[in-house]
C-alpha cells in the first residue's frame, strides 16, 4: 500500500512514516516502478503497536527496544517487563512532582481569599523588591 493509505489506516501522517523509517522503526519498503513506496499490510499493525506504546508513555527509544523484543521469545517478556517497570517508575515520579507543583499553586491561590492586609505572595514580593533595586542607583 502507498504512503497515504498506510498513514490513514494507522492514524499517522506521512512525515511520521518517513521519520520512523529514518530511525529504523519501520523498514524502508520496496518501491513501485513509478517510484512510490509500497508498504506491506503488516506495517499497519507495527504502526499501531508504536502508537499504543507511545500512548503508554514510552519514548521512541523504548518503543524501538519493545519492537525488537516483540519479535523475540519468552526471554523477551522479562526484558519488556523491565522496560515497562522503569517507565512506570518514571511516570510515578512525574506524577508526584506534578502533585507537589499543584499543591504549591493551590497554597498560593488560597492566599487570594485572605483580606488584602493579610496576603503575602512571595512571587509578587520578589518582583516588587527587584523593581525597587533597579531604580536605586
Amino acid at each position: 500500500m502507498r504512503t497515504s493509505e498506510l498513514a490513514g489506516r494507522a492514524g499517522v501522517n506521512a512525515e511520521t512514516l518517513r521519520y520512523y523509517e529514518r530511525r529504523g522503526l519501520l523498514e524502508a519498503p520496496p518501491r513501485t516502478p513509478g517510484g512510490y513506496r509500497d508498504y506491506p499490510v503488516a506495517a499497519v499493525e507495527l504502526l499501531r503497536f508504536i502508537k499504543r506504546a507511545q500512548e503508554l508513555g514510552f519514548s521512541l527509544d523504548e518503543v524501538e527496544e519493545l519492537v525488537h523484543l516483540d519479535r523475540g521469545g519468552p526471554k523477551s517478556c522479562d526484558s519488556a517487563r523491565a522496560v515497562a517497570v522503569a517507565r512506570k517508575a518514571d511516570l510515578e515520579q512525574r506524577i508526584a512532582d506534578l502533585q507537589r507543583m499543584s499543591d504549591s499553586l493551590g497554597d498560593l491561590i488560597a492566599t487570594c481569599d485572605l483580606p488584602q492586609s493579610d496576603r503575602s505572595c512571595a512571587l509578587l514580593d520578589a518582583i516588587d523588591q527587584g523593581a525597587g533595586a533597579e531604580g536605586c542607583c
